[in-house]
């Protein structure tokens, strides 16, 4: 089986790092993750990104740089999760995917109830911006 590709943004604003809530009703839900989704057709991952987040949160973001990427195996499959750090100046104020979105420190993101294929991300990060 193919593994799928999906993009996901680290986005920062201010001193806080943006988690959503998947729905219910979808797949992995109740789980919190990093924003995005997959790749679509001969898109780069930039583009998905951007394309993701508009769709998703109606959010415009600025991506600074690539991030991490890591491959996790789920019961129906295989994905891997493509990082890119991103700024925004927005606010979210609708999502289509998630039914919270929260903006939160660095330091609290492995209190919350995440995504499996996003822990190693958020340890990443964690041991990245520890000196902040």
């Amino acid at each position: 089986m193919a593994i799928i590709k999906v993009v996901c943004g680290i986005i920062f604003k201010d001193d806080l790092v943006l988690i959503c809530r998947r729905k219910t009703e979808k797949s992995l839900g109740g789980y919190w993750e990093f924003p995005g989704g997959k790749v679509e057709g001969s898109e780069s991952y930039e583009e998905s990104l951007l394309r993701e987040l508009i769709e998703e949160l109606n959010l415009k973001v600025e991506i600074k740089r690539h991030f991490f990427d890591t491959v996790h195996h789920y019961d129906k499959g295989a994905i891997e999760l493509i990082s890119f750090i991103c700024s925004t100046s927005a606010t979210v104020v609708e999502s289509t995917d998630h039914d919270l979105v929260e903006w939160v420190k660095v330091s609290d993101l492995l209190n919350w109830n995440l995504a499996p294929a996003d822990i190693s991300i958020v340890q990443a990060i964690i041991e990245e911006y520890a000196f902040e």
